[in-house]
């Protein structure tokens, strides 16, 4: 029997809940150490991937020099002499290609979206990151047509971070939504399911990958899924369009 609780919005945090972010990138950056050892960096890959992982860890993985960094720590007999604008060019590329080649949503995303959005629910992202980083992998991971574009919330563009009540507040406020009508999808008790409770939204916490979703949150979630076939059986079994 369909549900009958009314559903203005549902909202994706894209990290970890709609593609493997901690999988990608741990791919990503090992093709990109791989390319800079092929075009000629002398050293030992399990160490500058030890290395490499130092410098996200200590300038975030927003920052857009992680190549630079990670050839200025290492000894200069690591470079042989190479201009070493050819060893970040290398990895850069090999980085771009393995977006362009393995970037891919979880096989069950798609399908379920696509249902939910021939169901009549109205659908968006609410994601913190670098603007263009999240945006792009919208586009790349082709889930774009199936959500409303005036319901794509990025940190940067909203002032603040997911972690604040009031991104969700300012949210439902912009859509001119009651917020006890609105649900978000997350993989992290902090940002996505603490602060979406405290301003009124429905809470679904994905258990599925990434680090972050085996970290207690001060407030349990409304619901709880370890895939979207999970989360359209909820949605199918609760809740109506508004």
């Amino acid at each position: 029997m369909p549900g009958t609780k009314p559903l203005s919005l549902i909202t994706f945090d894209v990290d970890d809940t709609l593609f493997a972010t901690s999988e990608f990138v741990r791919l990503a950056r090992a093709n990109s150490l791989k390319a800079m050892i092929a075009t000629g960096l002398k050293v030992d890959f399990d160490l500058a991937m030890n290395e490499l992982t130092e410098v996200v860890q200590e300038f975030t993985s927003n920052d857009e020099r992680h190549f630079d960094r990670l050839l200025v720590r290492l000894p200069s007999a690591c470079l042989d002499g190479i201009n070493p604008a050819i060893l970040i060019a290398a990895g850069v590329a090999a980085y771009h290609d393995t977006v362009h080649n393995h970037l891919a949503p979880y096989e069950d995303v798609l399908e379920c979206v696509k249902r939910l959005h021939e169901r009549g629910f109205r659908m968006g992202a609410l994601s913190q990151g670098y603007t263009v980083k999240q945006a792009e992998k919208l586009v790349r991971l082709r889930i774009l047509p199936y959500l409303d574009k005036h319901a794509i919330f990025l940190s940067d563009q909203m002032g603040m971070s997911k972690a604040n009540r009031k991104y969700y507040q300012r949210a439902a406020e912009l859509l001119g939504l009651a917020p006890e009508q609105c649900m978000h999808v997350g993989d992290r008790p902090d940002r996505d399911i603490d602060p979406a409770n405290e301003a009124g939204w429905v809470t679904v916490l994905n258990r599925r990958s990434g680090r972050y979703h085996e970290r207690p949150g001060a407030t349990p979630p409304a619901y709880t899924i370890h895939n979207f076939w999970d989360l359209g059986e909820l949605i199918e079994k609760e809740f109506v369009p508004a």
